[in-house]
């Protein structure tokens, strides 16, 4: 069993605390964070030890560390925890500065890190199997992708103006399937991004929805459609088409049951909210993790991986800021 150090006890680190104490190859031995009645709380849940970065760091014991902290944090305790010889499980994104993330990559190399960047849609059951029939030829050769990502409801305004801005917080998951699933790197990209749903977040320098297209080099097309609000859940879905068909993946429900009667039938609601919608997700990324740490998997997603979907973040930015086509 592996001992594990946790950096960060808010929303998403407890999610990830409760998957490493589930996991029988992993245990939950040092919680690290700033809050320290947070931090208390979350380490008495799990049976761990609060403690500082340097403690968990210097511990011998401890063979990975999940960083799980504020997105500002993440490169810095990422290369500390790297340089201390642990396998590392770092949340996206890498940082909100591509300069600065690209030039850690070559630290990272020298030390050999083992770095596992949480993109967690990767290990979704059903994006996986969508990736692995299009990867076999199911549909013939892949031509455009269609990909959206609408949230049921806008995050606080106070997580907005510190979030750095819908393409790096919100579209990057996106931009990392994108590139998973087209199997080769964009080349162009063109974003148009709109403040349609709250005033405030447009007051906060940011935008709440926003379309993207990606392009390859071959002349492969992505489609991003994104928005801080649905209006019916948590929509999350997949189209791939190929030369002989289509790849759809569908959004998933609160339950399979249906009413069916004279005027029609009818489903239950949208799955309303990211961590239910992917909670076998966020299992999966701590079994991988075990594995990395236990020498039988390389990361599934790494340095490079979040190097690539920061600049595609970045670019579209600045495209939807310019209004031009940006080359990469």
């Amino acid at each position: 069993m592996h001992d594990i150090a946790l950096i960060g006890a808010g929303r998403i680190g407890k999610i990830h605390a409760a998957n490493i104490a589930a996991n029988p190859r992993l245990r939950l031995s040092r919680v690290v964070d700033p809050f320290a009645d947070a931090a208390a709380a979350l380490a008495a849940e799990h049976g761990a030890t609060v403690s500082s970065v340097e403690e968990a760091l210097a511990d011998p014991a401890i063979r990975g560390v999940v960083v799980a902290s504020s997105t500002d944090t993440h490169l810095d305790y990422s290369l500390a925890a790297a340089e201390a010889g642990k396998a590392v499980f770092c949340e996206k994104p890498l940082d909100q500065d591509l300069a600065r993330a690209s030039k850690a990559a070559e630290r990272l190399e020298a030390i050999g890190a083992k770095l596992f960047l949480a993109f967690n849609r990767r290990f979704d059951p059903n994006f996986a199997s969508l990736q692995a029939r299009l990867a076999g030829g199911e549909v013939g050769t892949l031509e455009t992708l269609h990909i959206i990502s609408h949230d049921p409801s806008p995050p606080p305004i106070e997580y907005v103006r510190v979030s750095g801005g819908i393409f790096k917080d919100m579209v990057i998951h996106d931009f990392d399937m994108a590139r998973w699933l087209l199997g080769e790197e964009v080349t162009e990209v063109f974003a148009s991004s709109s403040v349609l749903i709250d005033p405030a977040i447009g007051e906060a320098g940011d935008a709440d929805t926003a379309k993207t297209i990606l392009r390859t080099a071959s002349g492969r097309l992505c489609v991003i459609s994104s928005s801080r609000r649905s209006g019916y859940g948590y929509d999350q879905r997949i189209e791939a088409f190929g030369s002989k068909g289509m790849i759809r993946a569908q959004n998933q429900l609160e339950s399979t049951v249906e009413t069916w009667g004279e005027n029609g039938s009818a489903g239950d609601k949208l799955q309303n909210f990211f961590l239910d919608r992917y909670a076998v997700a966020y299992a999966r990324e701590a079994a991988h993790f075990a594995d990395v740490i236990d020498g039988k998997a390389a990361p599934l997603i790494g340095y490079t991986d979040g190097v690539r979907a920061l600049a595609l973040a970045e670019a579209a930015a600045k495209s939807a800021a310019s209004g031009e086509l940006v080359r990469l």
